[in-house]
């Protein structure tokens, strides 16, 4: 179910519900494109009118993000599931593997791409990539790579670029890539190919892989959280206020 949460279209759907969404783009279409929505994307969406467009366009608006379901949840809304991009993506992986459907991944750095594939092929055998790109490539490379990516005849396509330069790639190049099934996977190759740990499951289940990704990466994390979390919290915080005035910060869009 779509719902508008505090003028943000989001899809409720469980990690089930996403998977056989994405396997049906891929099988039998319609194709789809899938964001993952966590709290900096939600804050910067608020003043980056380029981002809203892209991720308001998508056909499934994932929540990926402990603060979003607790926010939802502080609203009433109880069937609230997230759905981390880096288990989407590795579960694809290994349904490609099963069903034989090809992925591409587009981003990373190329010696961190073939380490990741080369750890996807060994955890699911029988993974067939119909291609592998770095994202390092310069605005004059762009329309090369999107016709790199069309002529592999790709299944689907994870791009692991950084917002909100992947979401600009796909607004531009996305509908003449003619893959059925894409999204973006920002730091999960860096997973796959052993650059970056995940939080223990324990702190998964309580929402702190943040403060795991900020002991890893203080430098590059700390202003990032304290920004958006900050300002997270006080769009929260004004709008459980204005309930008070009859402002609805939950409204449903479509089943």
């Amino acid at each position: 179910m779509r719902i508008e949460f505090l003028g943000t279209p989001v899809d409720l759907l469980s990690a089930k519900e996403t998977i056989d969404r994405a396997l049906q783009a891929m099988q039998d279409g319609p194709p789809a494109t899938h964001v993952a929505l966590n709290v900096a994307k939600f804050v910067k969406m608020r003043h980056d009118d380029e981002l809203r467009r892209d991720v308001e366009q998508a056909d499934i608006i994932g929540i990926d993000g402990m603060g979003l379901v607790l926010a939802l949840r502080l609203f009433g809304q109880r069937r609230v599931e997230r759905v981390a991009g880096v288990d989407l993506m590795f579960a694809l992986l290994e349904r490609c593997a099963k069903l034989g459907l090809r992925p591409f991944v587009l981003g990373a750095k190329q010696a961190v791409l073939e380490r990741a594939a080369a750890v996807a092929r060994e955890r699911w055998p029988g993974l067939d990539f119909a291609g592998l790109q770095d994202g390092y490539f310069s605005p004059a490379e762009e329309q090369k790579v999107a016709d790199r990516i069309r002529m592999s005849g790709a299944d689907c396509l994870f791009v692991a670029m950084p917002t909100p330069r992947k979401e600009r790639f796909l607004h531009q190049h996305g509908r003449s890539l003619g893959v059925p099934f894409i999204m973006g996977v920002g730091g999960s190759v860096d997973v796959l190919a052993g650059q970056v740990s995940r939080a223990p499951l324990w702190m998964q289940r309580l929402g702190l892989e943040w403060l795991h990704r900020l002991v890893q990466e203080p430098r590059k994390m700390f202003w990032r959280y304290a920004s958006t979390n900050a300002a997270f919290a006080a769009i929260v915080a004004r709008a459980w206020v204005g309930r008070l005035f009859g402002r609805r910060a939950v409204r449903p869009l479509a089943d």
